[in-house]
């Protein structure tokens, strides 16, 4: 793999805010397990070292005990090797003292002055030579011991020296390097970090939603106020937000609504005075622009009215509804093709939906005459239905201006406003749908409906779909 693409990779989930917490848990647990350890393994060292200290604190105690009882007969062991863990040692080396040792050693050996005590294991050995052994017994380095020298002067004036010994052992050795290990942890924390980032993600992940919702649909779902203090507060000002945008849409739409209401009597009595018009041609213009104005007029307000819808969400039968569709169209005269029955039923807003259908099945039947409706689903991918009609197209370049308002094709000569394809986008939008158009290959247009990842449907049995056609059928 290439540099570039091993950093894209890597990019990947720290792009996402449960990549960066799972990252920053697993590692961030791992090392500090792995300190906390690390320093635990310490104390236990020290702890170690502090009571063998205080083993050969009380050696040397009992040592000079005896020395200060029964001094020959103590000497005479001692050079015997006699005491077991202890050696008579020569008055003149030189050992670097250990003063925590000696310290400690002072407070046990009453009566003793100017005591020194230090490590001395590598002038033991050559002391003592192949006799270490015995202090090693049981052990896998039976050779290895370790010597301490202490030296004194007791409340007679004598000058005492000795060695304690004591049988070489080593702290167990660290399992932090063990590979194993660190896996085994280095697992368990990568799970306990995924449960983690998902718990914390969840209402985050959950606004992100609602925010794409709201972005598809003026008549959103609130979200369910849950989660942590901030996070809480951040869904209940995003209700907030959606509550008073969707009230100020209405009241645009009421705006227009009243708007319209009282330009229709002007309009009408307008009209009435427009008949007094000796002119025959004069009259007949002038009517026909007071009509193109009134249905100016009702169509901007039906535009202003499509983008908000307070319908219910329900289940429908697809096929029941685009056979429906068809039939209407072929009583007015239209020829609509119904291609075949999908077997779907969806959730959605039905009469947004049949709104939608609509518009851009007359918008096919105005520039093509005839019009083919048709639904399916690819594996794994979205539901998709698509109107298809044999007429000239659209040029590339203008397909997405189609879906403004008042916007419309080449063809000037079919009557119409050019507002259809925006009111079918805005009800397609209330149900978390989007339109798509394209040129065939064949020619004519496509639009096809696509509707979103969140949209609920499921394939029903055959059966079932058999016996809604025989009831359409038969009605």
């Amino acid at each position: 793999m290439s540099l570039a693409g091993s950093i894209e990779c890597l990019r990947t989930p720290l792009d996402s805010l449960t990549g960066r917490i799972f990252i920053l848990l697993t590692v961030g647990m791992t090392i500090a397990v792995m300190l906390s350890l690390a320093v635990a393994e310490r104390i236990q060292c020290r702890q170690f070292e502090h009571l063998r200290a205080q083993a050969v604190v009380e050696s040397a105690a009992d040592i000079a005990e005896s020395l200060s009882a029964i001094p020959a007969r103590t000497e005479q062991m001692l050079q015997q090797g006699a005491v077991m863990g202890a050696r008579a040692a020569p008055s003149d080396w030189i050992v670097l003292p250990d003063a925590p040792l000696s310290a400690a050693m002072r407070v046990r050996v009453k009566g003793a002055h100017g005591l020194i005590a230090g490590p001395a294991s590598m002038q033991c050995r050559s002391l003592f030579g192949e006799q270490s052994r015995r202090f090693g017994a049981g052990l896998r380095s039976a050779a290895r011991f370790d010597c301490w020298y202490v030296r004194y002067t007791d409340a007679r004036g004598e000058v005492r020296s000795f060695v304690v010994t004591y049988p070489g052992t080593e702290f167990p050795r660290t399992g932090l390097i063990n590979p194993v290990f660190f896996l085994l942890f280095f697992l368990a924390s990568g799970l306990l970090s995924v449960l983690v980032s998902r718990w914390i993600t969840r209402p985050v992940v959950k606004l992100a939603q609602a925010a794409h919702g709201f972005g598809l649909s003026l008549d959103p779902e609130m979200v369910t106020e849950t989660g942590p203090s901030e996070v809480r507060a951040a869904l209940s000002t995003f209700n907030l937000m959606q509550r008073r945008v969707t009230d100020g849409f209405r009241q645009r739409t009421g705006l227009l609504a009243s708007i319209s209401h009282d330009l229709q009597t002007p309009l009408t009595r307008l009209r009435l005075r427009l008949e007094g018009v000796e002119n025959r041609e004069l009259r007949s213009r002038l009517v026909e622009d007071l009509s193109a104005m009134q249905r100016l007029v009702r169509e901007g307000l039906e535009l202003a009215r499509s983008s908000e819808n307070a319908e219910d969400w329900s289940w429908v039968d697809l096929d029941s509804m685009l056979a429906s569709v068809a039939e209407d169209a072929q009583e007015l005269g239209g020829r609509v093709d119904h291609a075949r029955d999908c077997g779907i039923t969806i959730r959605v807003k039905p009469g947004a939906l049949s709104r939608c259908i609509d518009n851009l099945v007359d918008n096919a039947l105005k520039y093509a005459g005839a019009a083919e409706i048709s639904c399916g689903c690819n594996d794994g991918g979205p539901l998709v239905l698509t109107v298809l009609d044999k007429g000239p197209g659209i040029p590339p370049d203008q397909l997405a201006r189609m879906f403004e308002p008042f916007v419309r094709g080449d063809v000037i000569a079919v009557p119409g406003t050019g507002i259809g394809l925006s009111i079918a986008r805005a009800q397609a939008a209330t149900f978390d749908a989007q339109i798509i158009l394209s040129n065939q290959a064949g020619g004519g247009l496509s639009a096809a409906i696509l509707f979103g990842s969140a949209t609920q449907w499921r394939r029903e049995e055959r059966s079932v779909v058999r016996q809604l056609a025989a009831v359409r059928n038969a009605a």
